[in-house]
């Protein structure tokens, strides 16, 4: 099941998480939290003038929303739906990169490492609150953006 927090230029510009806080919190107070991994993605309407070749992510405006968010829900990207891509466009709102038109989207590697490694400790500390078996989730996660991870990091965090 696809869940969905529409954001419009109104919630974008005033930094209002309401959407988000409207789908997420019924989901963390329903106490099953695990049967909504990658279910949610985010429709967007931020208008643009028609020559403006920026892409959402290069957008300050969604970007510093999307930080603000993930300020209050740094776990976030368990829910997101990968395959539809969110994670991407997740990270690429909190990551600086480029648009390449052959090689599609670039992240920093210093960043996108930073990034990474940030997620995999908090969602190894979440996914431990929460009773969920995640090791393996984590490490697709990391693999999803060209890192492979050692068991031995895991045993590390998890001391």
């Amino acid at each position: 099941m696809t869940i969905i927090i529409s954001l419009n230029a109104r919630t974008i510009d005033t930094l209002d998480l309401t959407p988000a806080l409207s789908v997420i919190e019924p989901l963390l107070q329903e106490g099953a939290i695990a049967l909504h991994e990658q279910q949610v993605q985010f429709q967007i309407d931020y208008p643009r003038k028609p020559d403006d070749p920026r892409e959402l992510p290069e957008i300050p405006e969604i970007r510093l929303w999307f930080v603000r968010l993930d300020a209050l829900y740094p776990w976030l990207p368990f829910l997101l739906d990968w395959k539809a891509g969110e994670l991407t466009r997740y990270t690429a709102m909190l990551v600086p990169h480029q648009f390449h038109p052959k090689e599609g989207i670039q992240f920093n590697p210093e960043g996108l490492e930073i990034f990474v490694m940030h997620k995999i400790f908090v969602l190894t500390n979440w996914l431990k609150q929460h009773n969920i078996q995640g090791r393996s989730r984590l490490m697709a996660i990391a693999q999803m953006f060209g890192y492979e991870l050692d068991d031995a990091l895991f045993d590390l965090i998890s001391a």
